[in-house]
C-alpha cells in the first residue's frame, strides 16, 4: 500500500499540480487544491483508523481504491466530497477555526520566548560556573 500510495496519491498529483501552476489554468488550480484539501484529511484520519481497522479483510485494497476514486477524473471524487462535505463545513466553522489559530500562534510564540529565556539564563549560568572554576 505505501507505495501504491505514494506513487498514485502523492507523486501523480504533485506533478499535476505542478502542471496546473505552469499552465495557470484556474480550473486545474481548483481542481488539484480540492484534491489536496481531501488527501490531507484522508491522510490524517488514517492514522487513527489504520490502529483500529488494518485487521479489516481489503482494508488496504480498499484504501487504494479510495485513493484512485479520488484521482479519477471520471468520478471527481475529491471534488465531490470537498463541495459536499469539506466547504460547509469549513464555511461554517471558520470563525471558530481561526480564532483557535490565533489562540495556538499566540500561546506558542509565548512558549518559545519563555523557553527561549530559561535556555539563555540556563546557558549564562553554565557560563559563568565555568568560568568561575
Amino acid at each position: 500500500f505505501f507505495f501504491s500510495r505514494l506513487i498514485f496519491g502523492t507523486l501523480y498529483p504533485a506533478y499535476y499540480s505542478y502542471k496546473a501552476v505552469k499552465s495557470k489554468d484556474i480550473k486545474e488550480y481548483v481542481k488539484w487544491m480540492m484534491y489536496w484539501i481531501i488527501f490531507a484529511l484522508f491522510t490524517t484520519a488514517e492514522t487513527f483508523t489504520d490502529i483500529f481497522l488494518c485487521w479489516f479483510p481489503f482494508y488496504y485494497e480498499l484504501k487504494i481504491a479510495f485513493v484512485a476514486w479520488l484521482l479519477s477524473p471520471y468520478t471527481k471524487g475529491s471534488s465531490l466530497l470537498y463541495r459536499k462535505f469539506v466547504h460547509p463545513t469549513l464555511s461554517s466553522k471558520e470563525k471558530e477555526i481561526d480564532d483557535c489559530l490565533v489562540q495556538a500562534k499566540d500561546r506558542s510564540y509565548d512558549a518559545l520566548v519563555h523557553f527561549g529565556k530559561r535556555g539563555l539564563n540556563v546557558a549564562a549560568t553554565a557560563a559563568v560556573m565555568a568560568a568561575s572554576k
